[in-house]
């Protein structure tokens, strides 16, 4: 390496890479959908949903990889995501917040999402679920 190269090293993996790849985001997005619709403790998020959750399903699964640093599926298909404009029609308040991350992270808990990516994920998804709450209550 000569002393002008000013080419950085490789980054690290990507989330997308320490999460195992579409397969396993694939997984981590089914078994959030699968505790939301089986738990009545959920009852009040999975109404939110509509009667069937593919839709849902493939939407937040596309997304995912593309937010973990995987291919952008979503973007592709919809272009930029605007999380909260997307989620306006629904009302959002911290119950349902609340819901959405237990179901989150209880998915990522039965996928064994690797430790080294839980806490930053469970921050993150915390924080931006917090952020689409658009129902003071």
């Amino acid at each position: 390496m000569s002393d002008d190269d000013t080419s950085s090293s490789p980054p690290g993996p990507t989330p997308f890479d320490m999460m195992g790849g579409e397969a396993r985001v694939r997984g981590l997005v089914d078994r959030f959908y699968d505790v939301m619709d089986l738990d009545p403790r959920f009852a009040v998020l999975r109404q939110v949903h509509g009667s069937t959750l593919e839709e849902a399903r493939d939407k937040l699964f596309w997304f995912l990889c593309g937010w973990l640093g995987g291919p952008n599926h979503y973007i592709e298909r919809f272009g930029h995501p605007r999380l909260r404009a997307r989620h306006l029609p629904f009302s959002i308040g911290r119950e349902e917040r609340d819901q959405w991350l237990a179901c989150m992270f209880q998915a990522m808990e039965e996928e064994q999402v690797p430790q080294a990516l839980l806490a930053r994920l469970q921050q993150s998804f915390f924080d931006t679920a917090d952020w689409m709450r658009n129902r003071a209550d």
